[in-house]
């Protein structure tokens, strides 16, 4: 990495908010459920009373697949939100000059989130954003489009979170990237739907 940028003015600079789109899926959270309780079981830690380890780990790997899905759309959300800031990073002089990359500003949102922006997130229960973010971004290093469930090697789907912590890693250490300081740029962050209906009273006004 290259060190941190300091910009000689004392303006703060206001980035494209990052909209993230919630993946529907009925049976999402029942299988989320059943996954944990799986693996719970696998290790022990419940009476798995009648229940096979094939089906056991029949409920893991279909938990683990969702969360997959789940975090591939949130990586596809993030890496609209990279693409629109590269973009008006290069339409400011001073911004082109630093020269900045992807992972500047995925370092931003992962490492230096922004305290607006953090605070968010708590109040929305999501207490570890920075592995659902860096597994989201590593999943969309891997695949172009999200695979189907028969696609994947179960090895993978079960430890999903351990190689693709594995590949953000390696992908932020293949290119030296300027560090952005938190308190020099700024986003928004929305619910889709909230940034639509904030849209909306905006036309209304109009």
């Amino acid at each position: 990495m290259m060190e941190t940028v300091n910009l000689s003015s004392h303006r703060v600079w206001s980035l494209p908010p990052l909209i993230l789109h919630p993946f529907s899926d009925s049976s999402g959270p029942n299988k989320l459920v059943e996954s944990s309780k799986a693996h719970l079981m696998i290790q022990g830690l419940l009476p798995s009373g009648e229940l096979s380890s094939a089906e056991l780990d029949r409920r893991l790997l279909d938990g683990r697949y969702c969360e997959i899905r789940m975090l591939f759309y949130v990586g596809k959300d993030i890496a609209r939100w990279v693409e629109q800031c590269l973009e008006s990073a290069e339409r400011e002089d001073d911004l082109r000059a630093m020269g900045l990359q992807a992972h500047s500003f995925l370092n931003l949102l992962i490492k230096d989130t922004p305290p607006g922006v953090r605070e968010k997130l708590r109040k929305w229960g999501v207490a570890d954003f920075q592995a659902i973010f860096t597994r989201a971004v590593g999943l969309n290093t891997i695949f172009a489009v999200v695979p189907e469930k028969e696609q994947i090697a179960a090895e993978f789907t079960r430890n999903y979170y351990r190689y693709v912590d594995q590949v953000f890693t390696c992908s932020s250490h293949q290119i030296e990237f300027p560090i952005m300081k938190a308190d020099q740029f700024v986003f928004e962050l929305y619910a889709s739907g909230e940034y639509s209906r904030m849209l909306e009273r905006q036309w209304d006004a109009d």
